[in-house]
């Protein structure tokens, strides 16, 4: 993805425009400022993962609906050409591998965490599933009230309507594949 920014506020743009939506409209909607709505439509700005999060949720559609490029038949992914959507100063990093697709219904991202990382993620419309498996390090992994620990080649799923955590208690680098499933 040569430029994030610009892909995301074109996405977001046509989304909103064929909804027949003005930007008043998706700030209510979304809870991210109209400001901050035109900003990322303009590419000015670079959203972190919670605000796109927002902006999803709030539209009622896919996190990589906003970030996805044109899509073809064959599609190769090499890691050093995504540009990651980043948080907590960079520390927590999404890489968009594959975009989600309606006729399949999910989309599927690579995620580094870094040594005592904490990232908390918003509970997610209701009936998505998160797919997760761990390529390395360990990952804390706290689902509304109930806390499991993760390490390399362990996997889950779960519904992710209630608020998720996912925390870094090492000091190493841990990397998970992780999948959404959208109803």
């Amino acid at each position: 993805m040569e430029n994030i920014q610009k892909n995301i506020g074109d996405n977001l743009r046509s989304i909103r425009k064929n909804r027949g939506y003005s930007l008043d409209h998706v700030a209510e909607l979304t809870g991210v400022s109209k400001a901050m709505l035109g900003q990322i439509e303009r590419g000015d700005s670079n959203p972190t993962v919670s605000t796109l999060w927002k902006i999803a949720r709030g539209l009622q559609i896919s996190f990589s609906s906003l970030i996805q490029e044109e899509s073809s038949n064959i599609m190769v992914v090499k890691h050093g050409s995504i540009i990651p959507v980043t948080e907590s100063d960079g520390n927590y990093r999404v890489y968009s591998i594959f975009p989600f697709d309606p006729r399949k219904k999910f989309e599927i991202f690579t995620v580094e965490i870094e040594a005592g990382c904490t990232h908390v993620s918003e509970k997610h419309n209701e009936g998505l599933e998160e797919y997760i498996t761990i390529i390395n390090g360990e990952l804390e992994l706290s689902i509304g009230e109930e806390s499991l620990h993760l390490v390399r080649g362990d996997s889950i799923r779960f519904l992710a309507n209630k608020t998720h955590t996912y925390k870094n208690n090492t000091n190493e680098l841990t990397t998970y594949q992780l999948v959404m499933h959208y109803p």
